[in-house]
């Protein structure tokens, strides 16, 4: 595992991938900086006129729906539908899905279009998968532990991988399960980490995408990174401000060899 981290941070830092987010107005600044700071380029493109164009273009897709309008849910179809033209990796992140029906049933109707990855908290995951209701806004109310049979029946369901985020990471793919301990408890206090977590796992499949790395391998890595650098943004800031900032410079500075040291990976 720790070769495909070291590869796949090489790759996006040399590769520079180019991310359509389309995702929700809060985190459109944070999302972009993360993006740049760990090595890829952001354009945040979503609008129904030049999604679906943008996305033949772009390495990577992200699709979060955390503060939909009419409009842009029109965008993302466009640009799900540019990105399976030109074999363009799409990322569902299911923002708040089982809570609220509309977000709800739009995710249920792009979930068969064939993600390259999945990105949620356990309550998330689980929902999208028809398992259960989903959690309180978009905090997760189940356990990761919880969401692994879901997680599995969305990988064999998309072809795709499925990530649940949370005090441990779970990494799930068609025939393999990987658990990954990394981050912080203060990742939690900073709007958009997770977010952007979603934004950076297209940027890992969109610069691995030529390569021998596996998607599986692509995703954990970029969960690993933002892992990594919570950790080490946390020895330096003793507040959630000064931990947005640290956690920024963190993703910039840290290196392969430091991301594969300061994780823990486990295949089950």
């Amino acid at each position: 595992m720790a070769n495909s981290f070291l590869d796949s941070l090489t790759l996006v830092r040399q590769n520079t991938p180019l991310v359509q987010c389309l995702t929700n107005s809060v985190v459109m600044q944070f999302t972009a900086n993360v993006l740049l700071a760990a090595g890829a380029t952001p354009a945040m493109v979503d609008t129904p006129a030049e999604s679906a164009e943008f996305a033949a273009v772009a390495n990577g897709v992200l699709i979060n729906a955390g503060t939909p309008s009419a409009e842009q849910y029109q965008g993302m179809t466009k640009a799900i539908e540019g990105a399976r033209k030109a074999g363009t990796p799409w990322v569902l992140d299911p923002v708040a899905v089982g809570g609220l029906s509309e977000r709800t049933k739009y995710a249920e109707g792009i979930v068969d279009k064939q993600p390259a990855a999945i990105r949620g908290n356990a309550s998330e995951v689980v929902a999208l998968a028809g398992l259960g209701a989903g959690g309180r806004g978009v905090d997760a109310t189940d356990s990761v532990e919880a969401a692994l049979e879901a997680a599995q029946l969305l990988a064999k369901r998309t072809g795709g991988v499925v990530a649940v985020s949370g005090v441990e990471d779970l990494i799930v793919s068609a025939d393999r399960v990987t658990w990954l301990r990394s981050g912080d408890p203060m990742l939690q206090l900073v709007i958009g980490t997770g977010c952007s977590l979603g934004a950076l796992t297209a940027a890992y499949l969109g610069a691995t995408v030529d390569s021998d790395i596996s998607a599986h391998d692509a995703v954990l890595a970029a969960h690993a990174h933002v892992g990594a650098a919570g950790q080490i943004a946390a020895q330096k800031a003793s507040a959630p401000g000064s931990f947005a900032v640290a956690f920024i410079d963190a993703l910039y500075d840290v290196d392969a060899q430091a991301v594969a040291s300061l994780v823990d990976v486990r295949e089950a």
